[in-house]
């Protein structure tokens, strides 16, 4: 119990990235159609118009390896006092949103920028303070 307290606000972190992140990559998998749809029309007029199943694919992958990584980092927290897994979700998550971001920076989606923006602070926060 001494090290969940201790790592009250790493984890409750690594849970928001884990619930963003595990949901982002369950519902890519169970509608890809329909993202995939959607995501060539956003990107079909920009240099991203022809690899979106690839990216989409990329994206989905690291999503999915970071959700892993939040739940192994919560575990190895409260159970070891160790922060390795942490960590390494949270930078991937901090990489996997400035991929995003980029992609809604170049279909000039500016208010989907803006809301990855948040996700990222949070993101960034977290990696703060799990190496503080």
């Amino acid at each position: 119990m001494d090290n969940f307290m201790t790592h009250i606000v790493s984890i409750t972190i690594l849970l928001f990235l884990l619930i963003t992140f595990l949901q982002s990559g369950i519902d890519k998998i169970t509608d890809w159609k329909g993202n995939l749809s959607w995501l060539k029309e956003h990107f079909s007029g920009t240099f991203l118009g022809k690899v979106v199943p690839l990216l989409l694919a990329i994206i989905l992958i690291i999503e999915m390896i970071t959700a892993l990584l939040c739940i192994l980092g919560i575990y190895q927290l409260i159970s070891e006092n160790q922060t390795c897994y942490g960590v390494g979700a949270m930078f991937l998550g901090c990489i996997t949103l400035l991929m995003l971001l980029l992609g809604q920076r170049v279909a000039k989606d500016y208010q989907g920028a803006l809301t990855i923006t948040c996700y990222f602070i949070v993101a960034v926060f977290g990696l703060y303070v799990i190496n503080s």
